[in-house]
C-alpha cells in the first residue's frame, strides 16, 4: 500500500487538474486503519499536497485538507513538527479557513507532546500566528485557544507567552475589537483555572486586573460579559480566592443594590444572581446568603417578576440552593418570603410557557429531594410542608400535569414524585392517594424513552427505598419488583383469540 500512495502522488504531481488523482489517494487513505497507516506515510514527503493548498478551487483545497489530515494525523507529533513545521507556519495565514483549522489542530497536538512542544516554543513566528487566529473567524479562533490553552499547562508554555513579546501581540489582538478582546478573555480564565501558579503569571501581565475593571464599565453589555467571565473564574477555589482579594464578590453585590435604580439592569442581573447562586454551591449557602443579603432579595424579587427571564433564573437559582441541606435551611429560614414564592412558582409549573412550566418542575423537585442520609426529622417535615404548599391536592396537580400532552412537562412532574418516593411522607401520601399506585405500575402512559426511563426511576426510588415495604404493602412492594425486573420497555404481549369457523 506504501508503493500504492508513493505512485499516486507521482500521478498527482504530473497533471494540471488533479481532482480525479486526489479522490483516489483520499480514498486510498481512507482504505487504512488509521493505527496501520503510519508504516503506509513513513518515509514519504507529501509537499506536493501542501503546494496544492494554494489554489482558488474549493474543491481541491478541501480534498487536500481531508488528505492531509488523515496523513498528518497517522504520524507523530514530533514527525509532524520536525517535517512540516514551514508549512504549518504558512497554514495559520491560509485564506481559507478549513486550511488554518487543520494547521491549529496540528499545532495543538504538537503542544502537548514532551517532546514535540520544544520546537513550538523556539519558533516565535509560529506562535504568533496562532495568537492572530484570535482575531479570526470563530471556529479558527476557538482552535487557536485551545491550541494556546495546551500550551499554557507548562511552565515554558507560561514563560513563552506572558515573559516574552508574545505578551504584546496578545494585548495587540485584545485592540481589535471587543469580540476579539472578550475571546482573549476567555483563554485567560481558561488558563488561570488550571493552577494558582498560571493564575499568578495572567494575574501579573494586568489582563485580569482589566477584565475585572470591565465590571463597572459603561458599555452593559460588556458589563454583562464581563460578569460571565468572572463566574467561570471563580469556578476554582484559587479564582475564588483572587476575587475575593480584588474586592470583586462586595462590587458584585453593590451591583446588584444599585439595580433597583439603573433602567438597564435587567442585562446583566441576571448574570449577578448567576454567579452568587454558583458561588453558594461552591463555598457555603449560609455563608453566602448571609454576607450577601442581597443576593436572596433579589432572587425572591425576580421569581415574581412579571419578564420570564427574571423569573427563569430565579427559579434555576432557588432549584441550585435547594439541592444542598444548608440551601433549604436558609431558605425556610426566610419564612413567609419563601412561602410566597414557592406558591408563584407552583404556578409557574401549572401554566404558561413550556419553558417556564419545566424549569419551575426542576426546580421544586430540586427543593423536594432528600438523600437517605439527610432524612432527619426536621428536614422530612419541611419537604412536607413545602410539597403540601403547591396546591390544595398536590397529588392531584403533578399527576394533572403528567397526564398532558407534553413530553417534557412529563418528565419533569415525574421527577417531583421521584423526590418524595423514598420519604416516608410521601409514600403514604402515595398510597392514601386513590389509584395512585395503579397510575405509576401502568406502562401505557408516556410513550417517549425519556417518559419511560422517568417512571423506571420512580419506580426504582420507592422500591429501593428501606420503609416501602412496610408502608406500600407487599403487593404493591412485589409488583414494583416485577416492574423492575422486566426493565423499563417491557411490553406486555396481548393474545390473540380466533373462533373456529368465523370469516
Amino acid at each position: 500500500m506504501a508503493a500504492s500512495i508513493g505512485s499516486l502522488l507521482a500521478e498527482i504531481s504530473g497533471v494540471e487538474d488533479p481532482i480525479e488523482e486526489l479522490q483516489s489517494l483520499k480514498t486510498a487513505l481512507l482504505s487504512i486503519p488509521v493505527s496501520a497507516l503510519r508504516d503506509s506515510v513513513s518515509g514519504q514527503r507529501f509537499d506536493v499536497i501542501f503546494s496544492l493548498l494554494d489554489s482558488n478551487e474549493r474543491e481541491q483545497v478541501e480534498l487536500c485538507v481531508d488528505i492531509l489530515e488523515r496523513i498528518l494525523m497517522a504520524l507523530s507529533p514530533v514527525n509532524v513538527v520536525q517535517n512540516y513545521r514551514v508549512e504549518l507556519q504558512g497554514g495559520l495565514t491560509h485564506p481559507k479557513e478549513t486550511v488554518k483549522i487543520l494547521a491549529l489542530m496540528q499545532i495543538g497536538r504538537v503542544v502537548e507532546h514532551p517532546d514535540a512542544v520544544t520546537e513550538i516554543l523556539n519558533n516565535h513566528d509560529i506562535l504568533r500566528g496562532v495568537i492572530h487566529c484570535i482575531g479570526e473567524e470563530m471556529s479558527v479562533a476557538k482552535q487557536a485557544v485551545q491550541s494556546l490553552s495546551k500550551l499554557s499547562h507548562s511552565k515554558p508554555g507560561l514563560d513563552k507567552l506572558f515573559q516574552s513579546d508574545l505578551l504584546n501581540a496578545i494585548k495587540d489582538v485584545m485592540a481589535t475589537s471587543d469580540i476579539i478582546r472578550y475571546r482573549i478573555y476567555e483563554l485567560l480564565v481558561e488558563i488561570s483555572s488550571v493552577s494558582p501558579i498560571s493564575l499568578g503569571y495572567c494575574a501579573n501581565s494586568s489582563l485580569i486586573s482589566q477584565l475585572l475593571s470591565e465590571l463597572t464599565g459603561d458599555d452593559i453589555l460588556i458589563r454583562a460579559t464581563a460578569i460571565e467571565m468572572v463566574t467561570a473564574l471563580a469556578h476554582s477555589p484559587h479564582g475564588r480566592q483572587h476575587l475575593s482579594q480584588q474586592g470583586i464578590m462586595d462590587k458584585l453585590s453593590n451591583m446588584i443594590r444599585g439595580a433597583e435604580t439603573d433602567p438597564l439592569s435587567s442585562l446583566y442581573l441576571p448574570g449577578l444572581v448567576k454567579f452568587f447562586g454558583n458561588l453558594a454551591i461552591m463555598e457555603s449557602p449560609q455563608q453566602v446568603c448571609e454576607t450577601y443579603p442581597a443576593f436572596l432579595d433579589k432572587v425572591f424579587e425576580m421569581a415574581l417578576d412579571p419578564d420570564p427571564a427574571m423569573i427563569g433564573v430565579a427559579l434555576d437559582t432557588l432549584g441550585l440552593l435547594g439541592s444542598t441541606v444548608e440551601g433549604k435551611q436558609i431558605l425556610q429560614k426566610t419564612g413567609k418570603k419563601f412561602k410566597a414564592v414557592l406558591l408563584r412558582m407552583s404556578k409557574h409549573g401549572s401554566l404558561g410557557a413550556t419553558n417556564l412550566r419545566v424549569r419551575s418542575l426542576d426546580a421544586i423537585s430540586q427543593l423536594l429531594t432528600l438523600l437517605p442520609e439527610q432524612q432527619t426529622e426536621d428536614l422530612l417535615a419541611l419537604t412536607e410542608s413545602w410539597f403540601q404548599l403547591l396546591s390544595n391536592e398536590p397529588m392531584d396537580m403533578i399527576r394533572n400535569i403528567i397526564t398532558q400532552p407534553f413530553p417534557e412537562l412529563h418528565c419533569s412532574a415525574l421527577r417531583i414524585f421521584t423526590a418524595i418516593a423514598d420519604q416516608p411522607w410521601g409514600q403514604k401520601l402515595m398510597m392514601s392517594t386513590p389509584g395512585f399506585m395503579e397510575f405509576i405500575l401502568d406502562r401505557s402512559t408516556g410513550q417517549t424513552k425519556e417518559a419511560k426511563d422517568g417512571k423506571f426511576q420512580l419506580v426504582g426510588t420507592l422500591a429501593g427505598s428501606s420503609t416501602a415495604a412496610e408502608i406500600l404493602g407487599s403487593q404493591h412492594y412485589l409488583r414494583m419488583k416485577t416492574y423492575l425486573r422486566e426493565g423499563p420497555y417491557h411490553v406486555t404481549a396481548v393474545a390473540t383469540v380466533s373462533t373456529e369457523g368465523a370469516d
